[in-house]
This record gives structure tokens, sequence and C-alpha cells, in this order.
């Protein structure tokens, strides 16, 4: 069986304060995007479980069982509660960017709980793959969804919110830079109480939005890496309706309403372009 996990982008993100468990607060629009990896599990006389993965860029290689991986924890999980869950072959082809701030790895993991509730026929209920998503990272359960959310504590409270980017097209491009979670937060230091409540965001306003709605990851991290302050200097001068970089990671993303000729922008090498319509 294969499934195709997909990525999100934010639409601002607010750092509001702390957590008593040390964690940072955040408020955000999550809303999902179809660049898929692609997930694939066989079952049949498997001796043992193993997890490989490739990309466009490097050969297959095997990836030990930890509980640093993703999909693993997600397998593991079940598999602790569910005995019954037998040896598999996992492969997983990946086309999202890792430290790109899209969410990659969380879909995987979520895409991975779904797929082993579906191959091993354990019924598995919403609330319960809810609960193995939440133990595994504070996106996770976003993917369960899949929905436009407005997402906030930790990023694991999600509500939903009427937005709708159907017909728009989505330009992600994404340089030679890597942006862990920790570095991205310990640059942070203007929190702040939501300056714009982002359940009321609305597509008829889209061309205001960059007059109230940011990421206050930019600020810091543009002067750190200027060319991603460049990238989103140059989707506006592209005619984006609205730029911004999503999440924690280095990729910025514009929205249009027409199609962009993408062999024609200049980027350095290494750098990860995708469009798409919504």
């Amino acid at each position: 069986m294969i499934y195709f996990p997909n990525c999100k982008i934010n639409i601002g993100l607010f750092v509001t304060g702390e957590t008593n468990d040390g964690f940072h607060s955040l408020e955000s629009i999550f809303y999902p995007i179809n660049l898929c990896d692609i997930l694939e599990m066989r079952i049949k006389g498997q001796k043992e479980s193993k997890l490989t993965i490739a990309s466009s860029n490097n050969i297959e290689k095997d990836v030990q069982n930890d509980e640093n991986n993703t999909i693993w924890k997600a397998f593991n999980l079940i598999k602790y509660d569910y005995p019954q869950t037998s040896n598999a072959n996992i492969y997983l082809y990946k086309n999202i960017p890792v430290f790109a701030g899209l969410g990659g790895g969380s879909s995987d993991a979520s895409h991975m709980l779904r797929l082993t509730d579906y191959m091993f026929n354990l019924h598995l209920s919403e609330e319960e793959l809810m609960n193995y998503a939440t133990k595994i990272g504070s996106d996770c359960a976003f993917f369960l969804k899949n929905s436009a959310q407005f997402v906030y504590g930790r990023g694991e409270k999600m509500q939903d919110v009427d937005l709708d980017l159907n017909g728009y097209y989505i330009l992600l491009i994404k340089p030679n830079i890597n942006i862990s979670t920790k570095e991205a937060y310990k640059d942070v230091n203007n929190i702040t109480e939501h300056p714009f409540d982002l359940r009321k965001l609305d597509i008829k306003d889209i061309v205001f939005w960059k007059d109230y709605i940011r990421n206050d990851f930019e600020e810091k991290l543009f002067v750190k890496y200027p060319l991603l302050k460049e990238i989103k200097q140059m989707m506006y001068s592209l005619g984006a309706i609205y730029a911004q970089m999503s999440g924690s990671g280095s990729t910025i993303y514009g929205i249009f309403e027409k199609e962009i000729d993408i062999n024609r922008i200049k980027t350095p090498k290494g750098t990860f372009v995708y469009q798409t319509r919504l």
C-alpha cells in the first residue's frame, strides 16, 4: 500500500510566550500543500522491520530503528500497544525538503500511523490516532486533519478555519540553508500578544495580509541569512500577493494569482523550487 504524505505552509506565525514545560507557545494558520513524499509498506513474509529512505539527491539508505526518526516512532508506538502488528518493509521517497518549515517529517509520521492502522486492520479511532500523533511531535496532529487549521499552544491544539486558497498558485523556494527548530527559537526575542486574530483571516483581504500578518522568526533569521530576505523580496517582484517564510525553516513561499515561469527564476545552486496550483 502506498500513501502520499503532503506538506504544509504557515500563514502567519506569532510566538506568544512560553509554556510550563519550557516550549514556546505560538499561533499560526497551517494550510496543506500538495507537495508529497511517497510512503510504502509491505508486510508479507518480512523477517524483520526495515526502513529505506531515498530522494533525488542521494542513493537509497537503510535507517536504523530508533526514536529519532518519526516514521519508526509512529510504527513503534502502535506496535507496542498492538503486539499483533508484524514486521514490515517500509520505503520512503523524499520529495519534501528537510529543515524547510514544511512539516515533511511530521507528515510522514502521521501518514505512517494511518498506513499502519490500515495495513493491520486495527480500526483505530481518530482520537487514538491523535493521541499517537501528539506523542511524536507538535505538528503531527495537523496532518491527520489535513485542512486549514488555526494552530496554537505548542502547535498541537487546533481549530477549523474557513480559509480556501483554491485556484491560487503557490511557489516554494528553499535555498541550501538548513535551519533547525532549536536555532530558530533561540533567536526569537519578540514574544508578543497576538497582534491579529488569525482565526479572522479572510481570503477577500489577501492583498492586505502583508500589512498585518508576519512570521516572528523572520526578523532575526533574515539578518543571519540575508538570502532569505532577498528571496521574499523577489517573490513580491514576481507579483506575489503575499509572501512569507514558512514555519521555522528556510522555505519562502509566495501566493500568486497566475502561474510563474519558474525556469526564469535565478537561484543559487542547490535551491529547491516548486510550484503548484491549489
